[in-house]
């Protein structure tokens, strides 16, 4: 499979993102897409609707638990664009943006809008840094073999094993948001905390009066585990390829500009639209750390620039297809949990992959 795209070479030596920001902003990449999201807002909420729909006429049958499938698809095309709001990249003002965000968030999807832009925003300005980006914490997963080394117990058990459990642990992945959520409501501002509090509610009586309206409470339990663990599926499966195994920078070590922090620690994802739908457009990583604010529809127009910059600056663009990509973060997974492996004489596993 192919394997990062063109030259690995020593960056040039100062601040090499003011030209590329420049070229950008002249080909009109970070203006606005008002329209191009308000046509995906609205079909959105048509899908999720019919799906909802569905649910009510399919009733009281086994057969309902299909529909868990076109949920979870839509409630990820609902995170996305609570994503993209979340970095300002479909309305101008910030209010918009945030009520925008609220609304999918927290109403749609159940999960908060707070939480979520503050642990996000984290990752974006310091990706891959053990010390400042919660993505790459400590968890239920470890990324470093630093923080597999002080795993014990149960935990340790998991590091040993966590890329072939990555998958299955991803179907945890929609109710932990959802928690995560929740617990986090107690450190925010009161009146932060209400609206989000009533939303989620709002979220919780309106899921659970679908789901048990139409059908009997074991079938709507088993919809609503399926649709969530489909969902977290979906989810991590969009977000795992981009930053897994790539460059993770020294805590220790020299400060990184922008160019390189965001470019080194990326990955994008080759496709074509179906890749692009899927992922919501962030199989274009690289271009959306170095412009957050940048609208979705752009990022693969930016794609050409960025690559020839990179080029010019001697930095690695890294690009490859979506199962390499996956083969990529699941070895990196694997060779952290190596030396507790070995220290087990269990030295077996994905290294074939």
């Amino acid at each position: 499979m192919p394997q990062a795209t063109p030259v690995r070479a020593e960056p040039a030596s100062g601040s090499d993102f003011a030209p590329l920001l420049r070229q950008v902003r002249a080909a009109g990449l970070l203006e606005r897409r008002r329209g191009r999201y308000a046509l995906t807002v609205v079909t959105n909420l048509l899908a999720l609707a019919a799906t909802a729909t569905g649910i009510v006429l399919t009733g009281d049958s086994w057969w309902t638990l299909l529909l868990a499938l076109p949920a979870a698809v839509f409630s990820a095309r609902t995170a996305f664009i609570g994503h993209d709001s979340g970095h300002s990249q479909i309305a101008v003002t910030r209010r918009a943006n945030r009520l925008l965000g609220l609304v999918h968030a927290d109403l749609l999807l159940g999960m908060s809008y707070g939480w979520w832009n503050d642990k996000h925003n984290r990752h974006h300005a310091n990706p891959n840094h053990v010390d400042k980006d919660p993505d790459v914490g400590v968890g239920a997963l470890v990324w470093t073999q630093r923080q597999a080394a002080a795993r014990a117990g149960f935990t340790r058990w998991l590091t040993r094993h966590q890329a072939a459990l990555f998958f299955p642990l991803l179907l945890l992945e929609g109710v932990n948001l959802k928690v995560s959520s929740l617990l986090d409501l107690k450190r925010r501002e009161a009146g932060e905390r209400r609206l989000e509090a009533t939303l989620l509610l709002l979220h919780a009586a309106g899921y659970a009066t679908l789901l048990l309206s139409s059908m009997s409470p074991g079938k709507a339990l088993a919809f609503g585990l399926l649709h969530h663990a489909l969902f977290g599926l979906h989810l991590g499966m969009v977000f795992a390829p981009n930053h897994k195994g790539m460059e993770m920078p020294d805590p220790d070590g020299e400060r990184w500009g922008h160019l390189r922090r965001q470019v080194l620690t990326s990955r994008n994802v080759r496709g074509g639209p179906v890749t692009d739908w899927f992922m919501g457009g962030l199989n274009y990583q690289i271009e959306h750390h170095l412009f957050p604010s940048m609208p979705r529809p752009h990022l693969r127009l930016a794609r050409p620039l960025v690559r020839a910059h990179c080029r010019t600056s001697g930095l690695t663009y890294a690009e490859t297809g979506l199962i390499d990509s996956y083969r990529q973060a699941l070895l990196h997974m694997h060779e952290v949990g190596a030396p507790l492996r070995a220290a087990r004489g269990t030295g077996q596993g994905l290294e074939a992959l």
